[in-house]
């Protein structure tokens, strides 16, 4: 073998490839030919409010801006945003951090990547509870562990309880990794399930790294966060994101909390990447969690009628089954009745069948570790979900009829 076949060979690192393109990217590929075409699609595909960012977010990063808020800042955050981080999650659940105990970061789910490089080893375990969402597996992988997947019962509405996460721990588990309300399920956690989880982590010494990204987003009941278990709170990482709470996605606004050690080296990592987060946003993320919160129940009450719509035109569609959510703003409804027809082998490809002849946009379950589902985001309009629901009604009629 010579230098240069050598060099060809060991192109890219071994660490990149333990990444997989989702599954979500050739639905995503192919939709934008269609609308590059000119084809008009329903679009329950992507994850992401359909609401503009509240007017009191936007001025105070415009001020920002104009007040040459618009430097560098400390790595983990200034210090307001991370006083604001901790006040608002105190005040809704009760926690008790400091802002050095508080990041922020670019995103929710570079919150996510620095906790687990952070955490994770070479062979350390984690576990995941199935379905999960798109990137766990990657990123626990990245940094080298093994994701170790809880399958959970569609029956039982995708329950997690503190037995089966015991009933898979080794020597090897490092952390378990949960996500409530869920991101594809939309299953809410019950309270007893989740201090059982919370507590039997901290006997063990094994961390808790608890995605809230939906946490204002549930339905039924008040809205849980593991930084409420102040005794365990050794063992325990919340991740959370302005994104989905206050309608945005597109700035890119993530924290995490947890013990000061944890915070101090997600920190070093955050310092050898992005540096820092952007300043004048930080700043307009002060004024989302310091400023009214009545937008986020207004946009939490209409997710509720949306999430009842499009169950609605799911359950006019035969052999379709659905639990319902509790949170979040997707429904995972089962097509196993659908599968295994020609060009319809599996989610994938009805997915994508769905997307050419009904021109509806879903992901695949596949993407979240299932094989019999497609996700629906239903943060979309109200004529999106009428449209998208009967689209989809003529089409796997359609396809029941060609057999």
């Amino acid at each position: 073998m010579t230098a240069s076949t050598a060099g060809v060979a060991r192109e890219f690192s071994e660490r990149i490839g333990r990444f997989e393109v989702s599954a979500t990217a050739v639905v995503v590929a192919e939709a934008a030919k269609l609308k590059a075409a000119g084809v008009d699609l329903a679009d329950f595909g992507a994850g992401e409010p359909h609401f503009p960012t509240p007017r009191h977010i936007k001025d105070a990063a415009i001020a920002a801006i104009e007040q040459n808020f618009t430097h560098y800042t400390t790595t983990p955050g200034i210090p307001e945003v991370r006083k604001a981080i901790v006040d608002r999650h105190a005040a809704d659940f009760g926690s008790d951090y400091a802002p050095d105990e508080a990041i922020f970061t670019t995103g929710g789910k570079l919150a996510i990547f620095y906790a687990v490089s952070a955490l994770i080893d070479h062979g350390d375990e984690v576990i995941v509870p199935v379905p999960y969402w798109v990137s766990y597996k990657d990123i626990v992988q990245y940094a080298g562990g093994r994701p170790v997947f809880l399958e959970t019962a569609e029956a039982d509405h995708f329950r997690i309880t503190a037995e089966a996460i015991e009933s898979l721990i080794t020597p090897r588990t490092r952390a378990i990794l949960l996500n409530s309300p869920s991101n594809p399920s939309g299953a809410v956690m019950d309270t007893a399930d989740f201090e059982g989880i919370v507590r039997l982590a901290h006997e063990r010494g094994i961390y808790v790294l608890l995605d809230e990204c939906y946490a204002y987003l549930t339905y039924k009941g008040k809205p849980v966060s593991g930084g409420s278990y102040i005794e365990a709170k050794e063992h325990v990482v919340v991740l959370g994101s302005l994104s989905k709470t206050y309608a945005m996605t597109g700035w890119r606004a993530g924290f995490a909390l947890a013990p000061k050690p944890i915070i101090a080296a997600m920190a070093k990592l955050q310092s050898q990447t992005t540096s820092s987060a952007t300043h004048f946003i930080q700043k307009a993320s002060i004024a989302a969690l310091s400023g009214p919160q009545q937008c986020v129940a207004e946009m939490r009450a209409d997710y509720l009628k949306l999430r009842d719509e499009v169950l609605a035109g799911l359950r006019g569609i035969p052999g379709i089954t659905c639990t319902v959510p509790e949170g979040a703003f997707y429904v995972y409804p089962n097509v196993k009745a659908y599968l295994g027809l020609p060009g319809a082998e599996t989610a994938m490809e009805l997915a994508s069948r769905l997307l050419r002849e009904g021109h509806v946009v879903t992901v695949p379950g596949e993407a979240f570790g299932t094989r019999e589902h497609l996700r629906l985001s239903y943060a979309t309009s109200h004529e999106t979900v009428a449209e998208g629901v009967a689209r989809m009604k003529a089409f796997f009629e359609g396809l029941r009829r060609k057999g």
